[in-house]
C-alpha cells in the first residue's frame, strides 16, 4: 500500500508538470511557405548555445539574459528568452525569467527596461516590446503547462495585457507606445508592432474589438511611413510619428530613427507572424514587400546589409543574423521558394554566438522558420453569435500521427473531408476545443470545414502522417 502511495504521488507530481507541446512542434503554417530545407534541430542548436552563453541564475530560482554588457539585462531579452523557453518546453528557466520580469517592475506593473545583474534598477520603465513578447509567452505557457500550479500564467497574462493597454496604447488613438512613460501619436517603434499577439490578446480576453483596432493602426502607420517617405519594400524607419513622418523627438536614436538599422530590422520578422497564423492581407503584402527588397533589389540573401536608408542605398557594412533572419522570415510569405530555402541556409550558416543580440533574433527567427513558433491553441474565444470568417480557427498539432485538436468557437460545425473529397467525420462542437481522432484514416492530407449556422465557413489543411 505504502508503494503504491508513492507510486500515486510520483505519478500526480508528473502530471503536474506534464507539457501540451514537447520540442519539436514542426507545425506547418496554413498560410505562406516553409523552407524545404528546415530542420528543427537548427532551432535546437541555436537555443543550446542561447542559453549557455547568455542565462545565468540568480538567486531563488531567478533567471537573467546577459546584455551586451554581460553584467547588465534588458526586459527585451528577458521578453525574448520567456519565448524560447516556452517553445522549447523549458519550464524551469521560463519560470525562472519570469519571476526576475515581477522583482523588477515599476508602479505600472511592467519591467524597468535595465538592470544591473540580478538586481538594482538601472534604467526606469517600460520598453513596450517587452511586455508583448512577455504576453504573449504567458499566454503560450498557460497552453504548455496550465495554470495551477505556482505560477497563475492564465491570470499574470491577463493582468499583464491589461497594464499594456492602459499604459502602453495612446488613449483613443490605438497607437502603440514604445513604453508606459513615452511616446505615443509623436513618436512610435514600428519594429515593435505585434498585431498577430494583438489578436490572440483580443481573443484572449475577450476584447477583440479593442485589440484589432490596434493591429489596423499598425498596419496604417507602418504603410504611411512607407509612401511618405518613398520607401522601397518594407523599409520602415526605425522611429516615426503615427503619420508616418520621421518623428522630432527622435534625435537621440540612430540617425535621429530616420533609416532602417537595428530596430526596424525586427519588423519583417513580427509581421510574417501576422500572416503566417491569420492569413492577415496586410501582412502579406508587407512580407512580399520586404523579401522582393533581398531577392530583387539585393540579387539575394547573401547580399543583405545591416542597414539601409530608406530608398534602399546601404548605409551598413556587416551580413549578420539580426538583419538576415528577419528577410528569411519575410520569405515566408514572398512567394518564392527557391529564395526561402536560399535564405534560410544564409541564416543557418551564420555564426555568431558570443552577440547577445544577433544571436538571440537568429534563434527567434529560426523558431518560426522550423514551425516551432505557432499559435497558442487555447485562448479564450467569445461564445454566442459569431461571424466564424473573422474568428480566429487553428488546428493543433499539424502534421498529426492520428489525433489534432480543432480550436474554434463553440457551436461550430466541424466537417473533416478526406484527400479523395468524402465527408468522412461531422460534429457540433460544444467547447472551444475539439479534438478530432483520425487514427483509422490513411496518411494524406485533409480539409477541415468549420462553419456557423448562417452557413458562412473557412476551410483548414490537415497533414495526416
Amino acid at each position: 500500500m505504502k508503494n503504491l502511495l508513492l507510486i500515486t504521488v510520483a505519478f500526480l507530481c508528473l502530471k503536474s508538470y506534464a507539457q501540451k507541446q514537447p520540442f519539436p512542434a514542426n507545425v506547418v503554417f496554413a498560410n505562406g511557405l516553409m523552407p524545404t530545407n528546415k530542420n528543427s534541430q537548427d532551432a535546437k542548436n541555436n537555443y543550446d548555445i542561447w542559453k549557455a552563453n547568455f542565462v545565468e541564475a540568480c538567486s531563488n530560482e531567478r533567471y537573467r539574459v546577459k546584455f551586451d554588457n554581460s553584467w547588465e539585462t534588458v526586459s527585451e531579452g528577458i521578453g525574448y528568452g520567456m519565448l524560447l523557453s516556452v517553445y522549447m518546453a523549458d519550464k524551469t528557466l521560463f519560470d525562472g525569467l519570469w519571476l526576475y520580469y515581477k522583482d523588477n517592475v515599476n508602479g505600472n506593473k511592467v519591467m524597468n527596461w535595465k538592470i544591473n545583474g540580478c538586481s538594482g534598477t538601472i534604467g526606469q520603465n517600460g520598453a513596450t516590446d517587452a511586455e508583448l513578447d512577455a504576453a504573449l509567452a504567458l499566454i503560450v505557457a498557460d497552453y504548455q503547462w496550465g495554470s495551477t500550479g505556482n505560477i497563475n500564467y492564465k491570470s499574470d497574462a491577463t493582468a499583464l495585457i491589461s497594464a499594456i493597454k492602459n499604459y502602453e496604447i495612446e488613449a483613443n488613438t490605438f497607437v502603440l507606445k514604445p513604453g508606459d512613460q513615452f511616446g505615443g501619436s509623436q513618436i512610435t517603434n514600428p519594429s515593435y508592432f505585434s498585431p498577430a499577439y494583438y489578436r490572440v490578446f483580443g481573443t484572449f480576453t475577450n476584447d477583440v474589438t479593442f485589440w484589432n483596432q490596434v493591429a489596423a493602426k499598425s498596419y496604417t502607420i507602418i504603410n504611411n511611413n512607407l509612401i511618405q517617405n518613398n520607401a522601397v519594400g518594407g523599409l520602415v524607419s526605425d522611429w516615426c510619428e503615427a503619420s508616418g513622418a520621421y518623428s522630432s523627438q527622435a534625435g537621440g536614436y540612430n540617425n535621429g530613427g530616420k533609416t532602417y538599422t537595428y530596430d526596424a530590422a525586427r519588423t519583417p520578422w513580427r509581421i510574417a507572424v501576422d500572416y503566417l497564423w491569420f492569413g492577415n492581407v496586410d501582412a502579406k503584402a508587407y512580407t512580399k514587400k520586404s523579401s522582393d527588397f533581398v531577392r530583387v533589389n539585393l540579387g539575394g540573401s547573401s547580399n543583405i546589409k545591416d542597414g539601409y536608408n530608406q530608398n534602399g542605398t546601404a548605409i551598413g557594412q556587416w551580413h549578420n543574423g539580426t538583419f538576415v533572419g528577419a528577410f528569411a522570415c519575410a520569405a515566408m510569405g514572398g512567394d518564392n521558394q527557391m529564395h526561402l530555402d536560399t535564405s534560410y541556409a544564409d541564416l543557418k550558416n551564420l555564426s555568431e554566438p558570443g552577440s547577445y543580440f544577433n544571436h538571440t533574433l537568429k534563434t527567434l527567427y529560426s523558431f518560426l522558420l522550423t514551425g516551432n513558433f505557432y499559435f497558442p491553441p487555447t485562448t479564450t474565444l467569445s461564445t454566442g453569435d459569431f461571424d466564424i470568417e473573422k474568428s480566429t480557427v487553428t488546428l493543433f498539432p499539424n502534421p498529426s500521427a492520428n489525433r489534432f485538436t480543432v480550436n474554434a468557437p463553440q457551436q461550430s460545425t466541424i466537417s473533416v473531408i478526406s484527400p479523395s473529397g468524402i465527408v468522412i467525420h461531422q460534429q457540433k462542437t460544444t467547447a472551444e476545443n475539439t479534438e478530432i481522432n483520425l487514427a483509422n484514416q490513411s496518411s494524406g492530407v485533409y480539409l477541415i470545414k468549420i462553419s456557423n449556422d448562417d452557413f458562412k465557413s473557412i476551410t483548414k489543411k490537415v497533414i495526416l502522417k
